[in-house]
């Protein structure tokens, strides 16, 4: 009995990922640059088309960029957009450059609350890979995370690279697997340039010590960005919902 539970998160887990990964790849398909993406072993994030973004935005700030899922998102939403991605792992930055080449400005760095050096848990699924310590309730709500190495990486801020006038309207995307809040606090003066957010919040603790989606959403509403729409989220076996895409706006975009 007491394996019961476990067989049913993880058939819900699966039963989950085998749906989303169906709706996605109809998506993909029907766009030459995503089935190029595809071809590379990169699914651009066709999840966030139902997002109502702001029209014309003018610079992305990828923040987490992995292989570039958002990157190629954006570069086929926002044409004449600059995009601008950070992500710590040589090898999805090494497949995002060869994927996107010039299009996307890469920094291969991790972005926090100060400059300096810390250690990355590398998940066996890279893109769940944190400074943070991968804690029990990832495991269990995304089997196959589990961290199978440690590297050290060159830690910076968003107010340290971005020290110039931004393009706007400025769409600010962050997916750092529990290090929402601190790559905000880093980034003061750039969130007064930034006109509206995307970023992936938790409402359970996935990775250990992890702000929640309550201390995001104040930090933001701080900042002048308010909360105007939930997006894509995902749910345990008994139907709590773990995390979600928050979308923040500046009032008047």
């Amino acid at each position: 009995m007491s394996d019961a539970p476990n067989l049913r998160e993880r058939t819900h887990a699966a039963a989950r990922l085998a749906r989303v990964r169906a709706v996605k790849f109809a998506r993909l398909v029907t766009s030459r640059d995503y089935r190029r993406g595809l071809r590379r072993g990169v699914a651009a994030s066709v999840e966030h088309s139902v997002i109502p973004f702001t029209d014309g935005i003018a610079t992305v700030i990828d923040v987490g960029a992995s292989r570039g899922q958002f990157a190629l998102f954006a570069a086929n939403c926002f044409p004449r957009a600059r995009i601008v991605s950070f992500e710590p792992q040589a090898g999805p930055m090494a497949e995002l450059k060869e994927l996107l080449g010039d299009r996307v400005e890469t920094h291969a760095v991790a972005i926090g609350s100060a400059p300096g050096t810390a250690s990355m848990n590398i998940s066996r699924s890279d893109d769940s890979s944190s400074l943070l310590e991968i804690g029990a309730g990832q495991l269990k709500v995304f089997p196959g995370t589990e961290k199978v190495d440690t590297v050290e990486v060159e830690v910076t801020t968003l107010d340290t690279v971005l020290d110039q006038p931004l393009n706007r309207p400025c769409l600010l995307k962050i997916d750092v697997q529990g290090l929402e809040l601190e790559v905000l606090k880093g980034a003061a003066a750039t969130l007064g340039q930034v006109d509206e957010a995307l970023i992936e919040c938790s409402f359970v603790e996935l990775y250990e010590g992890q702000a929640m989606a309550d201390e995001v959403v104040e930090l933001m509403l701080a900042a002048g960005l308010r909360l105007t729409g939930v997006y894509g989220p995902t749910s345990d076996a008994n139907g709590r919902m773990v995390q979600a895409d928050f979308l923040f706006q500046r009032s008047g975009v």
